[in-house]
């Protein structure tokens, strides 16, 4: 094993020799890690008696960080498992992922309830409020919380057991329950994820802001939480906020997405902020442009570093590292990799066919092996097996990611989803590499580049931007520029100018969104 305790194993040792410290700092309230145990020891007795144990599920629907890992560490400490789910779910969405999963108990928040009431889910015994009453037969978690003992049940789950459930993106098809076992959580949180963000233990101030249904929003509270160290919780992403917190708490820590970086850096007056405090900002779940990398490292003045990776591998199994994020020079091809893998952690580049090893700068598909993997999906037995590749005796295997990419030496380069691929005239075409030449335009503040239908070559390069404030491009103007950084073959023919690109809550752009209205009535769809 490649972990000395289960998440729930530091959670009880941080409730004894942490008990005072700062656990959680939300809008709402302080919370010790005397405190969050507690409300957790008693969640846990509500639980059993309302007959959840070993195995079943419970959903919270919340922006409430610190209530939702409650949740999770009451779920383990009777066998349980929590679900956070997606709060930007449509309505039949969440239904189905709540059915999919059989929870017994709701969590939601108030805000959530026009959702709520929408929602089928015969198996659902309660639904409980986080944050405010509202009327009506629905209890606070507090309250409900309160009226049961503060007593841990002692459940200790074995390292296979389903620790957390999250359902993936869905971004094609349906949402696939991603079961993330003691194993996995430990194998990441304990060290191999900390040390590759710079995290410094209980000395050390997170900022976290992101959704308690993404891996990297319960991840990294986890990840502060074993170590000792105190989170800000920010339930929404608010820029100027942010940089308030940044000043007010000296946060050192924090895991953005790049658009949440952009938008910092257009806060009026984010170049003069005060940012002594912070140590390392770690970034990814989809690509940064050059410009706004470079404005973010004068701005912030602190370490940046790159991660990779999946839900079903417990989020990041590749970083690139602070002293790689050089601009100019040899080393500035670096910044468009995803980093080495980190501790414990093989990747490599494959023949998705023939299942065969890439060499240095051949294009594949990017597999992993690590204890992180996912232990697997949620009954859905084929897709489990087409995830994976040569299971050993202790069920890790080879994770079939998805991504396309190459190796130049240790570090992994992404090229995209290889369901993205654009395919034109026979040649492959993989729109992250377009999309980094669209970003340096001067009057591109957003982009995404997809395939349309094409009667000739099959599919056709389109770009759709997002002009910077104040500035009109034009379709021939952008086309023109990339001619001249690019392969014609790789660059748009045709240009859409739109007001907002639409992005999942991690910040991937949705091609499947952007893609429809052009393949609509068509037996062929990309993707």
């Amino acid at each position: 094993m490649h972990y000395e305790k289960t998440t729930l194993e530091w959670a009880r040792l941080r409730a004894r020799d942490r008990s005072e410290k700062l656990a959680f700092v939300t809008p709402a309230r302080t919370w010790t890690f005397g405190q969050t145990d507690s409300f957790s020891n008693r969640i846990a007795q509500g639980l059993l008696a309302m007959g959840v144990g070993a195995g079943d599920r419970v959903a919270i629907l919340t922006k409430q960080t610190a209530e939702c890992l409650a949740l999770m560490l009451a779920a383990q400490k009777v066998g349980a498992v929590c679900m956070p789910v997606n709060w930007r779910l449509a309505p039949p969405e969440i239904d189905y992922i709540i059915g999919n999963g059989e929870a017994k108990l709701l969590v939601v928040d108030a805000e959530f309830l026009p959702l709520v009431a929408r929602l089928d889910a015969p198996k659902l015994e309660l639904r409980l409020l986080t944050d405010r009453p509202v009327g009506g037969d629905l209890q606070l978690l507090a309250d409900w919380a309160a009226a049961h003992e503060d007593r841990d049940p002692g459940y200790d789950g074995k390292p296979d057991d389903t620790a957390l459930q999250l359902y993936s993106s869905g971004t094609t098809g349906l949402p696939k329950g991603v079961e993330l076992s003691h194993r996995s959580l430990a194998a990441g949180y304990e060290r191999a994820v900390p040390e590759c963000i710079e995290y410094g233990g209980e000395d050390s101030v997170m900022l976290n802001a992101l959704p308690t249904f993404h891996i990297a929003g319960i991840g990294m509270a986890l990840i502060a939480y074993i170590a000792g160290g105190t989170t800000i919780m920010m339930p929404d992403f608010d820029p100027a906020k942010v940089l308030d917190a940044i000043e007010e708490h000296r946060i050192t820590h924090a895991f953005l997405v790049p658009a949440m970086i952009q938008f910092l850096l257009q806060v009026p007056g984010a170049q003069r902020r005060d940012y002594s405090s912070l140590k390392a900002i770690s970034y990814g779940a989809s690509p940064i442009s050059e410009r706004v990398l470079v404005d973010a490292l004068q701005t912030f003045k602190c370490h940046f570093i790159q991660v990779y990776g999946l839900t079903e591998t417990c989020g990041a199994i590749a970083a690139l590292p602070a002293e790689d994020h050089v601009i100019e020079g040899p080393k500035a091809a670096l910044l468009r990799s995803a980093g080495k893998a980190i501790h414990a952690v093989d990747l490599g580049v494959f023949d998705p066919a023939s299942g065969k090893r890439l060499g240095d700068g051949e294009v594949g598909e990017i597999w992993i092996r690590s204890p992180q993997n996912m232990k697997g999906y949620w009954r859905n037995a084929k897709a489990t097996a087409d995830a994976f590749v040569d299971l050993d005796a202790e069920g890790i295997g080879w994770f079939r990611s998805g991504d396309a990419g190459y190796m130049r030496g240790d570090y992994v380069f992404m090229h995209d989803r290889i369901k993205d691929m654009i395919i034109s005239g026979g040649e492959n075409i993989y729109p992250a590499e377009v999309e980094n030449v669209l970003m340096k335009h001067p009057a591109v503040a957003d982009g995404a580049v997809i395939g349309v239908p094409d009667p000739t070559w099959g599919e056709a390069v389109k770009a759709i931007v997002v002009p910077r404030q104040g500035m009109e491009p034009t379709a021939a103007g952008i086309i023109a520029f990339m001619r001249e950084r690019l392969a014609h073959y790789k660059c748009p023919k045709s240009v859409d100018i739109v007001q907002e690109i639409p992005r999942n809550p991690s910040g991937k752009i949705l091609k499947r969104v952007l893609r429809e209205p052009y393949w609509q009535g068509r037996d062929r769809k990309v993707g």
